[in-house]
């Protein structure tokens, strides 16, 4: 196990955005077990731009489905099944940053759900979580799901503007670490992105 699980606690909330500045930080390879939705920038390639990660270090996701939707629904439309003996993680040379879809209960198939798959595979857990209005509630909900299957939690990853007191309070109520917080960035870049996460996280932090 040399590596981690990255988690959102919902949709559209900059997860990918910091999966590039970890993978870039740690110098590793990146896979997207599932992509729902094809047209447009795909998560692999958005990694690879904003995080300047090399191609070679970007693994071909195991299903690309055409449908942007929760993955079992995506799967359904393209006749497709997916089932935990279909996602095992590869070996790679290295560390490797693993991104889920969406928030952690969001369905691989009609009886898995990603939070059950990260229970098998047993590998560190980072949530992460939007500052917006709603993420305590969120987070927890999230915390929770992750606990009740025996997942391991590696800590917390906040997403946007510094919301001191629902940072806190998740933390301390959910028992997780506070990794940092990864602000919002209006001319993301490689550069600006890399100086945004060295300038709030601890590298130290992410060594298994």
């Amino acid at each position: 196990m040399n590596g981690f699980v990255i988690s959102g606690t919902d949709t559209d909330i900059g997860k990918t955005v910091f999966a590039a500045a970890l993978t870039a930080a740690l110098g590793a390879s990146y896979w997207k077990p599932v992509q729902a939705g094809l047209d447009g920038e795909t998560d692999s390639q958005a990694v690879q731009r904003l995080g300047g990660v090399d191609s070679g270090k970007i693994l071909s996701e195991n299903y690309r489905l055409q449908t942007p939707a929760s993955p079992h629904f995506a799967a359904a439309k393209d006749g497709i099944t997916i089932t935990a003996d279909d996602l095992p993680i590869p070996k790679v040379d290295g560390p490797l940053v693993i991104e889920g879809a969406g928030g952690a209960l969001v369905p691989v198939n009609d009886d898995l759900l990603f939070a059950d798959l990260f229970a098998l595979w047993k590998w560190p857990v980072i949530i992460a979580a939007s500052t917006r209005l709603g993420t305590i509630n969120h987070s927890l909900m999230t915390i929770e799901a992750l606990r009740s299957r025996d997942v391991p939690i590696h800590g917390i990853a906040f997403i946007g503007e510094e919301i001191a007191d629902s940072q806190d309070t998740i933390c301390r109520i959910g028992g997780v670490k506070q990794l940092g917080r990864l602000p919002m960035i209006s001319d993301l870049s490689p550069q600006t992105l890399s100086c945004a996460f060295h300038a709030h996280f601890e590298l130290s932090d992410f060594t298994l």
